[in-house]
């Protein structure tokens, strides 16, 4: 499982310009089973999404092909974590 931050960058104020693509990018990460969760930093810094099923390289590629990460909009960050404890409601996250 990943963990990924995308805080925001010197373009910030050109968020607007690329959330179209953004958000088809989040949504195309949801299709492909890939995204469990995404939502906004607070308060106000960027956002962050829960992955998993993926690889890093496969993730990082993923990505880079965020507009808001190819226009400097945001900054991303990756962390894997390796889950050994879960409520029942989450245990499909622990390998």
């Amino acid at each position: 499982m990943h963990i990924v931050f995308l805080k925001f960058s010197t373009n910030k104020g050109q968020a607007s310009q690329f959330m179209d693509g953004h958000k088809a990018w989040i949504k195309r990460g949801f299709d492909d089973g890939v995204f469990l969760l995404a939502g906004s930093l607070e308060p106000g810094l960027g956002g962050g999404i829960l992955a998993h099923s993926t690889s890093l390289a496969d993730l990082q590629s993923r990505v880079n092909g965020d507009p808001f990460v190819a226009e400097n909009v945001v900054k991303a960050e990756i962390f894997e974590l390796d889950p050994g404890k879960a409520d029942e409601r989450l245990q499909f996250l622990v390998s």
